[in-house]
């Protein structure tokens, strides 16, 4: 039976343990079609990667997302976790203390800059080929309180209300009164089957504006059980929306704005992500979205046709 080598990595952390797991498969090819999903579902972390010669001689690689339950056409840990691997087993050679890839997903191609030091990769940041656009209006405040267990007075309104935001994934932002919301807030299925599938924006991110650690402007935590994911510890596409959402609401209107998001606290992955986004007008003109990543495990899986 062929054997295909794997490895894990953390993503968003500087240490192992935390930050959000991935599998890279950095050589997919020949691995069955059908047998990608099953490959998924078997690790069942939040996302797992298959890495593919690039269909342009111009990019890097291609790279196929999959979580338990379907495939994405974009995601922010599985793009900066791969790249991350791809440098550590020299797959990806470095040119020096910065080094450009270009990553073929299904959203676009993504580049992808990877800072080394010591001859090894230290930082990945990918720039989203999608800018944030904004949906339609977000299902009442009630029905989404009771879906995420809190009051509604818990969520805030106004200029702050429940608004969707994608850049190839479509996230739901529901912030909150404080961390404490956040860390109260869970699903509840029967509320949630009422009130998001079918939406613009299935997928929910609550957060809110106070940090735990030292230096976080946001703490949040993501929902996705229609991805066959019940909580992500680090979800650097619902960040990468999430400078759509806040950059609306910053007063500054040209430069590089800056967010740090803790995630994955309540969940036991203490998780780490750097966001900017340029703006110009008022407008976003780029988004990045950046952080540390973890080499955990390398193996072999047998997968037959």
């Amino acid at each position: 039976m062929p054997r295909y080598r794997y490895l894990t990595a953390d993503v968003f952390t500087e240490v192992p343990f935390g930050g959000n797991q991935l599998a890279v498969f950095p050589d997919a090819r020949g691995i069955p079609e059908h047998r990608l999903q099953d490959v998924a579902r078997e690790f069942n972390f939040s996302e797992t990667t298959f890495v593919y010669p690039p269909s342009d001689p111009a990019h890097t690689r291609r790279v196929r997302i999959f979580t338990p339950g379907n495939e994405l056409p974009f995601a922010g840990h599985p793009t900066v976790g791969t790249a991350h691997v791809l440098a550590t087993t020299g797959e990806v050679p470095l040119t020096g203390a910065r080094t450009s890839i270009v990553l073929e997903e299904r959203v676009g191609p993504i580049p992808v800059t990877i800072r080394a030091d010591g001859g090894g990769p230290v930082y990945c940041e990918l720039s989203v080929v999608k800018l944030p656009e904004e949906g339609p209006p977000a299902p009442s405040r009630e029905a989404l309180a009771d879906a995420i267990g809190l009051a509604p007075d818990d969520l805030l309104d106004g200029e702050w209300q429940p608004r969707g935001w994608s850049c190839g994934v479509p996230y739901l932002f529901i912030p909150v009164r404080d961390r404490l919301a956040v860390a109260r807030s869970r699903v509840r299925p029967d509320a949630w089957e009422r009130a998001l599938p079918g939406t613009w924006a299935p997928e929910v991110f609550v957060f809110s504006r106070d940090g735990e650690r030292a230096g976080s402007d946001l703490h949040g935590r993501m929902y996705a059980p229609g991805f066959g994911i019940g909580e992500d510890p680090a979800t650097g596409s619902a960040a990468a929306a999430l400078a759509g959402y806040l950059a609306r609401r910053e007063p500054r209107r040209d430069g590089t704005l800056h967010w740090r998001l803790e995630q994955g606290l309540e969940m036991g992955r203490p998780s780490i992500l750097e966001i900017e986004a340029d703006v110009a007008g008022g407008e976003i003109t780029a988004v990045r979205v950046g952080g540390a990543t973890v080499i955990v495990c390398e193996g072999t899986m047998l997968i037959d046709g």
